[in-house]
């Protein structure tokens, strides 16, 4: 359980989100700050004013709040034109302020997170009106609700803490931090989003303000000077993410800034209700500092609430001086984000929140604009105030900040900030390291297709701007800080800063069913080994190549009671070793050989978080499947492979075996023609081996060949499946009588009866491997079982797929869609095409736990671009395909098939000789694969 916070508890922001005039990213407004920049612009067109000159109407406006990606969030088109557009901004600030905190969003489902939003305006009922009987649907209700706009947040994230809109007027989103930090002391909470969202859709809204004399007749913000005329407006939003200092550190969390305290109070009864007071002001700065335990005159720097208006500044600036003036060398530093953005109203004390944030991060005051002279009724100096007109390096004896917001009805409020921690430590399982992985995955996913070139775009400019970002933090930030969403791709990044350019973002074939996290496991017999296959896993100190080799060494330790001869040994091709491949390979090598491959490589597959949803042998394969079903102790199938293949060279030199591309009927017909040929398996619909003596074995090559039917030999010189094998029967059982198995901990998918064994089934005894080697097998019913089942995606665990083909005949057979999926390939053996596997199967649908590659690495997460939305106008009275009602599936199939995205392959600057850049990998939605390397 988690320890319940102290009182006092400093407060870590661990992440930012913001879409504000002229910046969308914390990082975009902090150089629209320091350049000294303003966006006031005329009004949109969606207002309907039309304003050729700087007058009231002129504001901070956003480009395009009718746009938003309602199919991110699984919103129909109709609900989501019902719903204010402050719900909908909220919701993408919310999602993108948890990826800045270095988080997934999905990881903080069912959690205790907490959800605090200022708004105040609600123009979109005026929007609904107008748009008559049309914006009148019963998504109307929830739509245009203020209450909902925090509410949506915790629905869509399912997030189980307080949620709600908080409205004190204008310091309505800097009380809504407070609030936050206040139930993350109190343990209401663990983790809190807090900010404030205010938009202008209706006309009407300025108008009002107009009356009221508020506003800027020239749209500009003069704090604190002579010319201060009222404000101009903003819109926008800004969302923080908030958690407990001692947790953010333990948890390797970023932290941006530190909240140590604050206040908030009403000025009560004053001349009139809308007149600030200086009283009520002094009183919350001053219990804002008391209850932090901080001494003014440790602040340098003040975000005043400074809307540039004639009552309003000095009334403001004489409650600083009564609280900061005594005692300071230095004047207090004193700017407004509104000179820049305009004001927010609603949101305005969160994004002065957030400018003073990014001052403390990056330790610099940044300037406030329009100041000339001070208004005449403020005393500068007489208060020790200074409006900061130019970008100034943080005073060092004043580390601290404090950031004000007041309400129109009297509700202040005042925090209190200090900069983050000098050192700040590693998130757990990274840090330094010397484990070697190269090249890097780098996983991207996304919504839709269009989302995830988006994302490959951003992440491509985001890497080739940076040239110093380390390949593997980017790996490891992409796979703990992102949810994980139906369209994927898998980029493999080379390590060493070589160059890495988007190559092209193209269609590619369309996707299997997303919903096959768990593969069935395929563990193939003979035909798949190669000279120097797993070498190259052996001589390699990366993550997979250590798994790989540290099973095969337990593998060796299982064989040596019943071989002569090294495992290790004969996988290096050492010159005294036999050999497994070729000319003299002998049985009693080759299948334990690539018994111990295939349970190496199963084993590396459960390393990355794979759990099969069932396994299926074939031939002697089912050895090692029976082992990784959990029916045979690792000694048992040791010793069941080594004997079994020692009893098999009793058969050498009396028979052969055949692939033909017949159906099992027409290979029944071909079989009961001739009295030394057996159906040996059956692998798909239209591929069978037989098996029996050479001649028969050979007229049936020939047989096929003769009516233009596939035919080739098999490798081998017995006939197994078949009845030669009744030969070392008694042999076989009196080897393998001992053989205890268990109860399987994974579905079995037996090729000798074709079907599940279940607790009524045959025991895999010495009986069982007897009967396997003898009979036919059943390869093409135990997929067709699995396929039953609801099972679609297979991979064979092996040194070369042999299986695929089959496997693929038996799905389009039964009119299912799936994938069947390689994990080495002859001549690529190594780690690159482990990684190469895993981005197949991730991009497949299956459940990868990447972040596992990356322990002892030395890589950290930092930041990256966030979730790329895809929005589209959802706007009353607007006829678009956009507000037409659709099924998921009708919505589906109109976005079409995914895309590829592929990086470039020539040889770099700087790449070490012949190194490619980022291989190319397909992407797709749960459904392409890796192209070849």
């Amino acid at each position: 359980m988690r320890t319940p916070p102290e009182a006092g508890e400093l407060i870590a922001v661990i992440g930012i989100s913001l879409r504000l005039p002229g910046a969308s990213t914390p990082d975009a407004f902090w150089r629209l700050l320091c350049e000294g920049r303003e966006s006031i612009s005329a009004p949109p067109e969606r207002l309907g004013v039309v304003s050729a000159s700087r007058d009231w109407y002129w504001a901070g406006y956003l480009d395009r709040v009718e746009d938003f990606d309602a199919d991110f969030f699984g919103i129909s088109p109709r609900e989501a034109t019902a719903m204010d557009p402050q719900q909908r901004l909220i919701l993408e600030l919310a999602w993108e302020a948890v990826e800045h905190a270095r988080v997934a969003p999905d990881s903080l489902s069912g959690t205790d997170t907490g959800v605090f939003i200022g708004a105040i305006t609600s123009d979109f009922a005026l929007v609904q009106q107008r748009a008559g009987q049309e914006g009148r649907t019963h998504h109307a209700f929830t739509g245009t609700q203020r209450g909902m706009i925090a509410n949506r947040v915790s629905f869509a994230l399912g997030l189980a803490g307080p949620s709600m809109t908080v409205d004190s007027g204008q310091s309505s989103s800097l009380v809504s931090v407070h609030m936050a930090m206040e139930s993350l002391r109190r343990g209401e909470c663990g983790t809190a989003l807090a900010g404030g969202v205010n938009l202008i859709l209706a006309p009407e809204s300025t108008e009002s303000l107009i009356g009221f004399g508020g506003l800027s007749p020239d749209a500009r913000c003069y704090t604190f000077d002579a010319r201060a005329n009222g404000y101009a407006r903003g819109e926008g939003g800004a969302v923080v993410v908030l958690k407990p200092l001692d947790r953010a550190l333990a948890d390797g969390d970023p932290v941006h800034a530190v909240l140590r305290g604050g206040a908030v109070n009403n000025s009560g009864q004053t001349s009139y209700l809308a007149r600030p007071d200086a009283l009520g002001q002094k009183e919350v700065l001053r219990t804002a500092y008391r209850r932090a335990a901080v001494d003014p005159t440790q602040v340098a720097y003040v975000e005043l609430h400074g809307t540039g208006t004639p009552v309003g500044d000095p009334v403001e600036a004489a409650a600083l001086g009564a609280v900061f003036a005594d005692g300071r060398e230095d004047p207090l530093y004193v700017g407004s984000a509104k000179t820049n953005v305009g004001h927010l109203e609603g949101a305005a004390g969160v994004v002065g929140l957030v400018k003073t944030v990014l001052s403390l991060s990056h330790q610099q005051i940044p300037p406030t604009r329009n100041f000339a002279e001070p208004h005449p009724d403020i005393d500068l100096e007489a208060l020790r105030l200074s409006p900061q007109t130019r970008r100034v390096p943080w005073p060092v004896n004043s580390p601290l900040a404090g950031v004000s917001s007041f309400g129109v009805g009297g509700t202040n409020c005042h925090l209190v900030l200090g900069p983050p921690p000098a050192v700040l430590a590693d998130r757990p399982g990274t840090g330094t390291g010397d484990g070697v992985l190269d090249p890097v995955p780098w996983v991207l996913s996304a919504r839709s297709e269009e989302a995830l070139r988006a994302q490959a775009s951003s992440l491509h400019f985001f890497v080739s701007s940076r040239p110093g970002l380390r390949a593997q933090d980017v790996g490891l930030s992409l796979a703990t800080t992102r949810s994980v969403f139906e369209h994927r791709a898998v980029i493999l990044a080379p390590v060493g800063g070589a160059a890495r350019e988007l190559e092209s973002v193209r269609p590619a074939s369309l996707p299997v069913d997303g919903t096959q996290r768990r593969p069935v496991l395929l563990f193939p017999g003979q035909g798949g080994q190669w000279e120097g296959m797993a070498r190259g896993l052996l001589n390699d100190d990366g993550p997979l190549s250590q798994v790989f080799t540290r099973q095969l060494l337990e593998c060796q330790r299982a064989l040596d009671p019943y071989v002569d001869w090294s495992l290790l040994h004969v996988l290096r091709g050492e010159p005294q070793a036999p050999a497994f491949v070729g000319a003299g390979a002998r049985v009693d090598v080759v299948q334990p050989v690539l018994w111990a491959v295939m349970v190496s490589l199963a084993r590396v597959w459960s390393a990355m978080g794979v759990e099969p949803a069932a396994v299926v042998g074939h031939s002697q394969g089912e050895i090692a499947a029976a082992y990784v079903a959990g029916i045979l102790s690792l000694e048992d199938a040791a010793r069941i492979v080594a004997l079994r293949s020692q009893a098999l060279t009793a058969l050498a030199g009396t028979g052969g075996m055949a692939s033909l591309g017949l159906s099992r009927a027409r290979a029944k017909v071909l079989v009961e023609g001739d009295t030394d040929l057996y159906l040996a398996a059956v692998n798909g619909p239209e591929s069978v081996v037989v098996s029996g003596g050479r001649a028969a074995v050979r007229r049936a090559v020939e047989h096929c060949v003769e009516h233009g039917v596939h035919a080739a030999l098999v490798d081998v010189d017995y006939a197994s499946h078949s009845s030669h094998v009744e030969r070392i029967r008694a042999d076989l059982r009196e080897l393998l009588a001992d053989v205890d198995p268990r109860p399987a901990r994974i579905p079995f998918l037996s090729t000798l009866t074709g079907a599940e064994i279940g607790p009524d089934g045959p025991r895999l005894d010495g009986e069982y491997w007897y009967s396997g080697l003898r009979g036919t097998v059943k390869f093409a019913s135990a997929v067709e079982a699995a396929i039953g089942a609801g099972w679609r995606t297979f991979i064979e665990v092996g040194p070369h797929p042999v299986l695929s083909l089959g496997v693929q005949g038996v799905l389009d057979a039964a009119g299912a869609r799936g994938r069947v999926l390689p994990t080495l390939r002859r001549g690529e053996g190594d780690q690159a095409q482990l990684l190469t596997a895993a981005g197949q199967a991730f991009t497949a649908g299956v459940d990868i736990d990447w972040a596992t590659l990356f322990g002892g690495t030395g890589a950290r997460c930092v930041d990256l671009p966030t979730y790329q939305f895809q929005r589209r106008s959802y706007w009353p009275g607007q006829r678009t395909a956009a507000v037409v009602e659709r099924d998921a599936s009708t919505a589906a199939s109109e976005r079409g098939g995914p895309a590829s995205v592929s990086w470039s392959e020539r040889t770099s600057p700087g790449s070490s000789a012949g190194r490619p850049c980022p291989r190319r990998m397909s992407i797709g939605p749960c459904a392409t694969s890796a192209s070849t390397r």
